[in-house]
């Protein structure tokens, strides 16, 4: 199905770039890692809400395809669990975060586990924040806009989100959210309205809507809601709410900061929820991750239909240059700079442009082997969060919470064993027992907490 731009809707998205790229660059940064990589730990709350808002809602795309696919079980598995879990985390985490004066989650586990646990965690970290499923949208959404190859669309979506990250650092992150922070609600917004006057309300989506869309479970089993409300734990894990409560002024920004961001998350999810339903119900057959703009595409007139588009591109670029940098400062420093202990620790900020470069390499051969958006998100939840929830979580709360060789135990055998049942599930069309792989891997990662807790009561580990 092809989408219908005139000139004027790509000069607005060229525009939109061009912006970017200036806010980008004229963002300053004074020398050394620490305002390289958290602007200075000088984040206000206005700051620190449009950065964290706009940098977790990336996979806008892959929002719109759930939706399509399963209707109002997105804000059951993608909305509801994810407030729950950040709220926790604003509570119990954000404020003992900023006080710990790190850099990134692996510091917290060197700290408390030294060298092996700490490279552990890191290699864990690296997978998690992998920006492949934006790179995936932003080149699928580019290669659409300007009828170019998908991987041409790729580069250029590439450049555009991350070079001036390489000067500027999170400040150029930080500002360039902020800009977008606005742009992508009044997309959603203006789509939303125009929805309600030209198809009409409620009633329109109940008469054109499939009845399993309207409902809780989207037509699935309980079992497939549920792994994708634990799968939300990921954000007691997630780098971009660690570095930007290590980037915030005090303990006080960051727990404020993240119960605001729920309330624009919120809002924002009504947004888009309503939005993909108006998709659905007006194009019973069309591809689901490109739905938005296929409905913004009948709905919206000439320029309008720009503005639109660039409010998905900004929601995922938003987050594409966040993960971008996250990912390239944890193998620049947690990796690379750790393996050598020789290298002054402040050189890891040159590091991390290299970091940037590999990272853009790795997301390419992850998009060539996964391209869905939403199957990344559930094989990187899967096999990262089971293995890196407990210690991570724990060394918030006291030292010495796993033995030395628990935690490196901890590290690995979830990881594994979710992989192979991964595996195995691919191959044989089903998962032993019926058990989702998230749950066999959070399974063993509570029994491995079980026996290092009492084993190391007991005296028997003390490495």
């Amino acid at each position: 199905m092809e989408i219908h731009l005139t000139p004027f809707d790509r000069l607005i998205v060229i525009g939109y770039f061009l912006i970017l790229l200036i806010i980008g660059f004229r963002s300053r940064t004074k020398s050394g890692m620490e305002e390289f990589f958290l602007a200075g730990r000088s984040l206000t709350i206005p700051a620190f809400v449009a950065t964290l808002v706009s940098s977790w809602y990336g996979g806008i795309l892959g929002i719109g395809e759930f939706i399509y696919r399963y209707g109002i079980l997105n804000w059951f598995a993608m909305g509801l669990p994810y407030y729950i879990f950040a709220l926790l985390f604003a509570v119990f985490m954000a404020g003992r975060i900023r006080e710990r004066k790190f850099i990134t989650i692996p510091d917290l586990i060197f700290s408390d586990y030294g060298n092996l646990p700490g490279l552990l965690s890191s290699f864990l970290t690296f997978i998690l924040v992998t920006p492949a499923p934006y790179y995936f949208m932003i080149a699928s959404l580019v290669s659409v806009i300007f009828r170019i190859p998908f991987w041409s669309g790729f580069l250029a979506g590439a450049l555009v989100s991350t070079i001036y990250i390489f000067k500027g650092g999170l400040r150029s992150v930080v500002k360039t959210d902020i800009f977008q922070f606005l742009l992508m609600f009044a997309g959603f917004i203006l789509i939303f309205i125009l929805c309600v006057v030209k198809l009409g309300g409620f009633s329109f989506l109940r008469d054109n809507l499939p009845p399993a869309h309207l409902s809780p479970l989207g037509g699935q089993k309980f079992s497939f809601l549920l792994v994708w409300f634990f799968i939300a734990l990921w954000t007691l894990v997630e780098p971009n709410f660690y570095q930007r409560c290590y980037a915030a002024k005090s303990p006080s920004v960051a727990q404020k900061g993240i119960v605001i961001s729920i309330l624009f998350w919120m809002l924002f999810d009504f947004l888009t929820l309503s939005t993909g339903l108006y998709a659905r119900a007006y194009f019973p057959n069309i591809e689901p991750s490109l739905s938005y703009i296929y409905l913004g595409d009948v709905i919206l007139p000439a320029v309008l239909k720009g503005v639109f588009i660039v409010s998905i591109l900004a929601t995922i670029m938003s987050t594409l240059d966040s993960l971008s940098f996250v990912s390239a400062i944890t193998f620049s420093r947690d990796i690379v700079w750790r393996l050598n202990p020789g290298l002054n620790e402040d050189n890891t900020t040159g590091l991390s442009k290299i970091g940037i470069l590999f990272t853009i390499i790795l997301s390419a051969v992850l998009i060539r082997f996964f391209p869905s958006v939403v199957n990344i998100w559930y094989t990187v939840g899967t096999l990262v969060i089971p293995s890196l929830l407990f210690p991570v979580v724990a060394t918030l709360f006291g030292k010495g919470f796993f033995s030395r060789t628990g935690v490196i135990i901890h590290l690995i055998s979830p990881f594994c064993i979710s992989l192979g049942w991964l595996i195995y599930g691919y191959n044989n069309s089903g998962y032993p027992l019926g058990i989702e792989p998230f749950f066999a891997g959070l399974g063993v990662s509570v029994i491995i907490v079980i026996f290092d807790r009492v084993a190391h009561k007991n005296g028997n580990l003390r490495g």
